[in-house]
């Protein structure tokens, strides 16, 4: 997938003037805010408030790893995954590329959701269990696991779960879920493809809350660039910003508008869908929240090497940004 996205911006690769950016975005209504950017084409509206006409470009990928590659390969500008794949690449370009966050795209509970009936809580799942995300190990889905296994079993045992998650896009992981009967009878996910499991079987529910690992709402998926993306183009950079907070006041004010913005690309059951949008622990806002707990227990296992103080080490100082945590 990453080769043929790569194609498309076969032309995109070397550095590009003020009026263009690329944005990579994943699947769920946790992107909603991206799909409202780009139906009302609000970067080209804000881009035309700082002189520019801006062109921008799409691609949808699967998977923070694939993310990650893509952005350092320079095939996109703005890439959109988890807080786990952000904290991984902020850790890993310091002093070279110097990755950080730009904005959030809201706060989302994320349940781990299995079809077996006997898996009530994280020690009942065994050997042949298989849970379904993203990616394993570096997707937020898999930071969150880890950081559930630690609080259940000892801080030793963090990774106690990793050797029964596979990654899988979240639709397949869903209709497998529905579906029963194959390897994958668990799917740590996102909106709306964990309500949709709920929904579309009766054996699925519930086995983890992210919110109640996390230890309340928090944002989970975020947008991130380089330093030098945000140095080379702060026109560009300020249109995309603006355009995010005037998404985020749109979802707010008009969930229902939103909603089919998010239904002229994604089949989903209109009710269901709006129940998620209208959802209050679901809240769209452009300013990280609670994202802190996380970065600092990725780098207690070892898995990033820098220990961010303050999630101001790894977002970018901006307005849009302000009030975070």
């Amino acid at each position: 997938m990453l080769g043929a996205m790569a194609a498309c911006f076969a032309l995109a690769a070397p550095a590009h003037a003020e009026g263009r950016i690329r944005i990579a975005e994943q699947f769920g209504i946790v992107y909603l805010l991206l799909n409202v950017t780009q139906d009302r084409q609000l970067i080209e509206k804000q881009g035309k408030k700082e002189g520019l006409d801006i062109k921008v470009d799409w691609a949808r990928l699967s998977g923070g790893a694939a993310v990650n590659d893509a952005l350092l390969s320079g095939n996109i500008d703005v890439a959109g995954a988890g807080v786990g794949p952000l904290l991984t690449i902020w850790d890993r370009t310091r002093g070279r590329q110097n990755v950080k966050g730009v904005a959030s795209l809201g706060n989302f509970p994320y349940y781990l959701v299995s079809n077996n009936p006997k898996v009530k809580t994280l020690a009942d799942f065994g050997e042949k269990d298989r849970i379904a995300l993203p990616a394993v190990g570096v997707s937020v889905q898999a930071r969150i696991l880890q950081m559930a296994a630690a609080q259940q079993f000892g801080d030793s045992e963090w990774a106690r779960l990793d050797k029964i998650t596979q990654a899988v896009p979240h639709p397949d992981a869903t209709a497998a879920v529905i579906a029963g009967g194959t390897e994958i009878n668990a799917h740590f996910g996102n909106p709306p493809f964990q309500q949709q499991e709920l929904a579309g079987s009766r054996n699925a529910h519930i086995v983890l809350d992210s919110y109640k690992v996390q230890g309340g709402p928090s944002s989970a998926t975020v947008l991130y660039a380089t330093e030098k993306f945000r140095n080379e183009n702060p026109k560009t950079y300020r249109a995309f910003t603006a355009a995010l907070a005037e998404a985020a006041d749109f979802i707010r004010a008009n969930p229902e508008g939103a909603a089919d913005i998010y239904l002229k690309r994604n089949s989903i059951d209109r009710a269901l869908l709006l129940s998620i949008v209208k959802d209050p622990q679901v809240q769209f806002k452009v300013a990280p929240e609670n994202t802190l707990g996380l970065a600092q227990f990725m780098h207690k296992v070892g898995a990033i090497r820098n220990r961010p103080a303050s999630w101001k080490d790894y977002f970018f100082d901006d307005p849009a940004t302000a009030g975070g945590s």
